[in-house]
């Protein structure tokens, strides 16, 4: 296997494994939420999730630039929706309305996921492609 291809293929690795702690993150946000956790570990588990997110955004978003992927602007937009869903939980619980919580858990949980198996997949095929 050539250079590119093993930096490919590590990537797509690396990425898949920031997908499954993204999603084990938002699945214990949700278990929490639904326990009715106390509102410190739910404030918590929010910071924790938004924290990793972006950084997860970030490192791909870097890695489409270096690759001149040619879905990058709409794959970003993506990522700013969610970032701006996970704000707006965190805001929301903060100011008391944990109510609001539990419905944008789950809307953050299927984009997230329709995300992966959608505009990820063909990040990583374009990328299994050795472009």
């Amino acid at each position: 296997m050539n250079r590119i291809a093993e930096f490919n293929a590590e990537a797509n690795a690396v990425t898949d494994r920031e997908h499954e702690e993204q999603l084990r993150l938002l699945q214990a946000l949700s278990d929490a939420v639904e326990r009715q956790a106390a509102a410190s570990e739910v404030a918590s588990m929010l910071e924790a999730l938004i924290s990793y997110s972006e950084a997860h955004f970030m490192s791909e978003e870097l890695l489409m630039r270096m690759k001149s992927y040619d879905d990058y602007e709409d794959h970003q937009d993506d990522h700013v929706n969610m970032l701006t869903s996970m704000q707006f939980m965190a805001v929301a619980h903060e100011a008391g309305h944990t109510a609001l919580i539990p419905g944008k858990v789950h809307d953050v949980l299927n984009f997230i996921t329709l995300h992966i198996a959608t505009r990820d997949k063909r990040l990583a095929d374009y990328l299994r492609l050795g472009n």
